[in-house]
């Protein structure tokens, strides 16, 4: 039996749905299982002994519907049973449409369910601390006659290479092996899912003055200067507990340095979902346009909780939907006080770090 898994875009969504390839590889130790993904995402995926295959989509190669269409032809070369699609956008029907599998399993979308044999109903709100985003993709598992999934929570494999290339950089940059180590999720994937950086900044002082513990910030080089205003504003005390200049130079070294970790406390992205995957603490800012309830994935209060603007102003969002939020996203960031959730930061650090 040959499976295609199909998950386009972002870090978080391939993390997730590589689920899918443990529980049919736990179900069916015979199957084939390969998973189309982007090529950003491919570190997140090194090492995973339940994909036999990585078929990677470059985004720049293939622009334009006509290469989209001759890459959904190459990969239909490969005669697949089933395929699985769990990003169910225009990318992966034009892959579904040419493939040839017998069986294709998505979710049911108007318009869009003759593309599938099996059209599965995804439900609105969440029935476990999973979140949605979890449920949803192992919801696509049903169809093949899996009802009870083995495994719920996403992995990354480290290597020892990696795992030691990490402790020795926290021994180069003198990180205090005596204190916990909190990761700072500092910029969001875009300015829309960032919060307002004076607030970060009081945030981070906030943990800097009330804990004794190592400060890492997560960013990439050409976001140096977003990093350093927030840097600027800090006071001389939680300076010197900030490693500012101990970063990765790519993401597999962040993943290993997210590894040496405690805690990660920040901006909803690929960074929270890495750090969640190597079974580290969270504490996420969403921005007010994400919908929590599909994001907050292992929510249980004690060792992953989050915070969103509708958890305190309900009415100002009312019933605009996240496409409207989006558009004033900067005026409801800028009603998004730290003070509003200084106490509930304070509830989930002080067990974790003493």
């Amino acid at each position: 039996m040959k499976i295609l898994i199909i998950q386009h875009k972002m870090i978080g969504d391939v993390l997730i749905t590589s689920l899918l390839c443990e529980n049919i590889k736990r179900a069916y130790p015979n199957a084939i299982v390969d998973y189309l993904i982007n090529s950003n995402t491919l570190p997140v995926l090194e090492n995973n002994p339940y994909i036999d295959h990585k078929i990677v989509f470059d985004e720049k190669e293939n622009k334009g519907l006509m290469n989209l269409i001759k890459f959904s032809k190459k990969v239909n070369q490969n005669r697949y049973d089933i395929v699985i699609d769990a990003y169910s956008k225009l990318q992966s029907w034009v892959d579904v449409f040419i493939n040839n599998a017998p069986k294709k399993i998505s979710y049911k979308k108007i318009g869009r369910t003759f593309l599938y044999t099996d059209n599965v109903e995804k439900h609105d709100e969440p029935n476990s601390y999973l979140g949605l985003a979890i449920e949803h993709r192992l919801s696509l598992l049903k169809p093949l006659g899996i009802e009870i999934p083995l495994a719920t929570e996403p992995k990354l494999y480290l290597t020892e290479e990696e795992i030691n290339f990490a402790k020795d950089l926290f021994e180069k940059h003198q990180v205090d092996s005596t204190r916990k180590s909190v990761m700072i999720s500092l910029l969001g994937s875009d300015p829309s899912k960032t919060y307002p950086l004076n607030q970060m900044a009081k945030m981070v002082d906030f943990i800097g003055q009330h804990y004794n513990v190592n400060i890492l910030f997560n960013y990439f080089p050409k976001q140096l200067s977003q990093a350093k205003e927030v840097y600027n504003q800090l006071s001389d005390e939680t300076k010197s507990k900030v490693y500012f200049e101990l970063l990765g130079n790519d993401l597999r070294e962040f993943i290993a340095i997210a590894n040496e970790c405690d805690v990660i406390v920040g901006n909803d992205g690929g960074a929270i979902n890495m750090s969640k995957a190597l079974g580290k603490k969270s504490f996420i800012i969403f921005s007010p346009w994400i919908d929590k309830k599909v994001w907050a994935t292992f929510e249980d209060g004690i060792h992953h909780t989050s915070v969103h603007l509708k958890d305190y102003f309900p009415e100002k969002l009312g019933d605009l939907n996240n496409r409207q939020i989006k558009k004033q996203v900067d005026e409801f960031y800028s009603i998004f006080d730290f003070d509003l959730f200084k106490e509930k930061l304070e509830y989930f650090l002080s067990p974790l770090i003493k």
